[in-house]
């Protein structure tokens, strides 16, 4: 895919392809970049999108500007040749793609109550202070159905249950996560201490001051809100074995500008909860390529897990 801003600052996407013989407008292989990072480039065109392979050349808007030494004599029609346009809209600072925009609904209907239960951390303003990048050996699915339960809390994540007793208690049912979950007494954010320095957002409410909130929008993307941060992952499916997951630790900008900011307390602490769920689910993604494994047991505390089942379903159909 590209994602491009146009001049009047709209955003637009396209399928990273060629209408003349279908080479990529940004070349580049599969897997991460060069630096490591997720399946993912930037940069900018210069005005225009020229196809490296014969220098066709496309506007900001995907129209076809110009192939060299083509006209209408030739049979172009420029109109029947924009690049293929994908769906795009943005939410919290984040930037959606839909790649059958005529076919999905909004995507305020596709994020339901998620904007509102997080609103007042004000998503868009905040920064990215740190991001850590997980090479999971384990199908996405199985990493989102981890995330949607706690059931696995207290064998799996003995500091996390240190500083969210809660999470142990029932395995896991019952948690309020519409109002957040309570961190032990005397602590309310996600670091091993559970306190910063770093002051809460401004407009949190009192209870969002001390608990701790989470949400998963389907497909992809996994926000953990703190008091005084965000850890937002984003699953990128690199096959039914391996996912890439960025976690980006977003912070307040004034919080940034202090010259005492460090996010290693958050990040430390994220990156030992994170360890210790990718080594899980990638032991889970063993068990089921066992010769007798065929499904699941869910038991009742699981029910948001076995959500990820009913999302795929419907888009897969019964058959």
């Amino acid at each position: 895919m590209l994602v491009v801003r146009n001049q009047d600052g709209s955003l637009r996407g396209f399928h990273n392809v060629c209408r003349h013989r279908g080479a990529q407008l940004v070349p580049g292989g599969p897997g991460r970049t060069p630096d490591g990072e997720a399946p993912c480039r930037s940069g900018k065109f210069r005005g225009a999108i020229v196809c490296p392979y014969h220098a066709w050349t496309y506007s900001l808007s995907g129209e076809l500007r110009q192939a060299r030494f083509l006209d209408e004599r030739h049979g172009l029609r420029r109109e029947q040749l924009s690049l293929h346009e994908v769906g795009v809209a943005t939410w919290g600072g984040f930037v959606f793609v839909n790649l059958t925009p005529q076919e999905a609904g909004t995507l305020e209907d596709q994020l339901g109550p998620v904007p509102e239960s997080l609103r007042r951390y004000s998503l868009g303003r905040l920064r990215t202070a740190r991001r850590i990048t997980y090479d999971v050996a384990a199908n996405w699915k199985v990493v989102a159905e981890n995330y949607n339960e706690c059931y696995h809390c207290g064998p799996v994540h003995p500091e996390l249950c240190d500083l969210v007793p809660a999470f142990r208690e029932n395995g896991g049912a019952g948690l309020d996560w519409a109002d957040g979950v309570p961190h032990r007494e005397g602590a309310w954010t996600f670091t091993a201490s559970g306190t910063s320095e770093r002051r809460p957002f401004p407009e949190l409410s009192a209870l969002e001051r001390e608990r701790h909130k989470g949400e998963l929008v389907y497909p992809n993307l996994m926000l953990s809100c703190s008091a005084d941060h965000v850890a937002a992952f984003m699953l990128w499916a690199e096959g039914p074995g391996r996912t890439v997951i960025t976690c980006d630790f977003l912070f307040a900008p004034e919080e940034m500008e202090r010259p005492d900011f460090d996010p290693s307390d958050a990040v430390a602490f994220w990156d030992v909860v994170n360890r210790q769920d990718w080594n899980i689910c990638e032991s889970v993604q063993r068990g089921m390529g066992s010769r007798p494994f065929r499904s699941g047991y869910y038991a009742p505390m699981e029910d948001a897990a076995v959500d990820i089942r009913r999302y795929i379903r419907t888009r897969l159909g019964e058959a």
